[in-house]
């Protein structure tokens, strides 16, 4: 029986807090959260549990063994760092931190103290995006040529991140995950469309060593509701749409690829198209928050590596910063952590190497 303790009673405070209730093998200890309204509420969905309003007692408390930490993306850090030093394994809601050397340091402490820290990217968990990325790495996909991902909806407006931040880091962390790889260069543009200190509306577009893009769209102004992600590759076209709970997953067998066979005509030169069906293969229904919180159980249970781990963290943190940097500069396409190898690519292309901050 595992003791756990969850900081925040907000919106995702309150879903972990009613799955915590309903896992076995899990003691919820308490639930904290400094708004007196937010604890009041708590307490009348959940009258038997105890909603303390300092979070001293849970970090004091040697009985919790971890913690979950839904707070404002700004108070991350301090409480995280604090938890660690506490002894606690910690789950955090996405973003891990703010900045790059904040997530390091958490990165570092978490090692330091011999502590699990994983980040809550819940579309890591989701059984549509776990198959997709079994299908791209499929022989029958071919090669990768780029992936497109569309998150966009009316609200939740934040105030205390922008809409990259809030929204992009799930995409970001998807393409990660599909591609088993981490961008060389990011570009972005964004628009602050409700005139608000956060920007609302972005297109960023990430680079690969390989030559994978890949392209991204959130919004917070729109009024279609748009979840999907694209996977275009040389032999098949993977879509997930997670507002499509009965197909997530399609797969079209249509593709478009250079031949090294002789052309018999300019209009044939080196390119095979693929035609095939379109199918939909079978998704086990499952609830990704509940999926990532049996993980982090078992992964402090029987020492599992996160799939979210602290390193693809700072990653996705690094991936945000050269984003903003990006937006700082007009659009400037920014290499990220550019290795030896990337260096020399990047300079071919005349690509400008200022740093993510």
């Amino acid at each position: 029986m595992i003791n756990i303790a969850v900081i925040g009673c907000g919106r995702w405070g309150m879903n972990y807090v009613r799955l915590l209730h309903e896992m076995p093998d899990i003691r919820l200890v308490s639930a904290c959260d400094g708004d007196s309204k937010r604890r009041e509420l708590a307490q009348g969905r959940f009258p038997q549990l105890e909603i303390r309003e300092n979070m001293d007692t849970v970090m004091e408390d040697n009985n919790v063994e971890a913690v979950i930490i839904a707070t404002p993306a700004a108070t991350h850090h301090a409480i995280v760092k604090r938890a660690l030093k506490a002894g606690k394994h910690v789950l955090v809601e996405k973003p891990l931190t703010t900045t790059v050397e904040d997530a390091v340091d958490l990165e570092q402490t978490a090692a330091a103290e011999n502590r699990l820290l994983m980040v809550g990217l819940t579309f890591l968990y989701n059984s549509g995006i776990q198959k997709m990325r079994e299908a791209v790495h499929d022989p029958a996909f071919g090669t990768i040529y780029y992936l497109h991902l569309t998150r966009t909806n009316l609200g939740p407006v934040r105030q205390d991140v922008s809409a990259i931040w809030d929204l992009a880091s799930h995409d970001l962390a998807i393409c990660s995950y599909l591609l088993e790889k981490e961008p060389i260069w990011v570009q972005a543009n964004a628009a602050k469309v409700l005139g608000q200190d956060q920007v609302d509306v972005a297109f960023i577009t990430l680079g690969y060593a390989d030559g994978t893009l890949a392209n991204i769209h959130v919004s917070w102004v729109d009024p279609n509701k748009v979840r999907e992600v694209v996977a275009v590759g040389s032999q098949q076209r993977i879509v997930f749409d997670d507002l499509n709970p009965g197909e997530p997953i399609r797969i079209y067998e249509k593709g478009i690829s250079a031949s090294r066979q002789e052309a018999n005509s300019f209009g044939d030169y080196r390119l095979l198209t693929h035609e095939g069906g379109i199918y939909s293969p079978r998704i086990s229904p499952a609830e990704p928050l509940r999926e990532q919180v049996a993980h982090f159980i078992d992964c402090i249970t029987v020492g599992k590596q996160p799939v979210s781990d602290a390193r693809m963290a700072v990653e996705n943190v690094r991936q945000l910063a050269a984003i903003e940097n990006s937006l700082n500069l007009q659009g400037m396409r920014i290499p990220i952590k550019p290795s030896q190898a990337a260096h020399a690519v990047l300079e071919e292309s005349n690509v400008p190497l200022a740093r993510a901050s």
